[in-house]
């Protein structure tokens, strides 16, 4: 019995041509001979499949291609050959499988739309998730044996205390930067000490409360994401509140707040920090002694740029926290979901830090504070 897949043409006593099929037709088998079945020219009258030893969906789909190809009838089939034709008898590989694309001038007009309903999709769910946290914030005042306190230490420590080490290492080689290329364009003015004002106000102002909002979105905004998300997928959400716990009240507002009061404290450690990193840089290549560098940094630097960094701070922290919780609540249907929030999250936020800072740049330069 052969093991290989087979056909050949013979003519019966009569003067018809037929195809006969032999040997095993499945599909670790019919691969060496598909192409020679494919190139066969019209010139058979039936296919005889009674040769055939055994047969699957694809050696019933060849041979029910064949028949259909070249208009004949197919004889000698096996009660599971005629079952498995049936079955595949629908099939046809003639479907274009790529679909009509529209003209660009309907193309644009429908992205365009698309994109605008699914913005104003995504603001009605902003908001919605606002009102949610609004109304978990007045049944907590309402209740406040249900605020959960433990949570909220903990969520403090991982958004603040346990990102001190980057946060520090980032702030340090930030004031090294803008130290060391500050001199370098204020020494063609002879203006090297004005290094200092440059570092002071810059870190104390923008720098690091702005850098600091960055790396607790990247750090803390995607963890709230994936976690919240996560929990979302196992149904752990769900069962919350079949139990009578509000998620909102449990997973979102400690978050919230833990970045909210954390933030300031971070921004402000990371302005010091990259002071610190100024002053280094200003001992080591511009002959300013460190303590004259921190002294003369209480002198040059107004009072209000420390204000303006501690204001920007928490808002900063509310809208990372905010952009981390509300995608994280958003996942649903499959895992990859979570890697995609997560991603919204971080981006959003950012871009949203970014666009904050502008605005209160210029409020802060319209009071007289720039």
């Amino acid at each position: 019995m052969s093991s290989e897949a087979q056909f050949e043409i013979e003519e019966d006593g009569e003067g018809a041509v037929r195809l006969v099929l032999s040997g095993p037709y499945l599909v670790s088998t019919i691969g060496e001979i598909d192409t020679q079945l494919r190139e066969l020219d019209s010139g058979f009258d039936s296919i005889d499949l009674s040769g055939l030893t055994e047969i699957d969906t694809v050696g019933a789909y060849i041979a029910n291609g064949l028949a259909r190809e070249h208009g004949v009838e197919i004889t000698g089939a096996s009660e599971r050959a005629a079952r498995l034709m049936k079955a595949v008898g629908n099939a046809s590989d003639g479907v274009d499988v790529h679909p009509p694309r529209a003209w660009v001038w309907q193309r644009v007009p429908q992205g365009v739309g698309i994109l605008v309903s699914d913005f104003f999709s995504a603001m009605l769910g902003v908001v919605a998730f606002l009102g949610q946290i609004v109304m978990a914030v007045g049944s907590l005042i309402r209740h406040p044996s249900r605020f959960r306190g433990k949570a909220l230490v903990r969520q403090m420590e991982l958004v603040g205390v346990s990102s001190l080490p980057i946060i520090g290492l980032m702030s340090f080689l930030i004031g090294i930067v803008v130290a060391q290329q500050g001199a370098v364009q204020l020494a063609q003015f002879g203006a090297e000490t004005l290094t200092i004002n440059l570092v002071g106000r810059i870190t104390l102002r923008e720098l690091g409360v702005l850098m600091t909002a960055i790396m607790v979105a990247g750090r803390s905004g995607s963890a709230f994401a994936a976690q919240i998300g996560t929990m979302k997928l196992t149904e752990e959400v769900d069962a919350m509140r079949t139990i009578g716990i509000s998620p909102i009240e449990a997973l979102v507002i400690p978050r919230i707040l833990a970045a909210f009061f954390m933030m300031p404290l971070l921004g402000f450690y990371s302005a010091v920090v990259a002071i610190i990193g100024g002053a280094v840089v200003g001992d080591l290549l511009l002959g300013i002694p460190f303590w004259t560098f921190l002294e003369r940094i209480k002198e040059v630097v107004p009072t209000y740029d420390l204000y303006v960094g501690l204001i920007k701070a928490p808002v900063f922290g509310l809208i990372v926290a905010l952009a981390g919780c509300y995608h994280g609540m958003q996942v649903q249907g499959d895992s990859e979901q979570v890697g995609l929030r997560t991603t919204q999250a971080v981006v959003s936020a950012i871009f949203a830090v970014i666009v904050l800072d502008a605005f209160f740049a210029v409020f802060f330069t319209e009071l007289g504070w720039g």
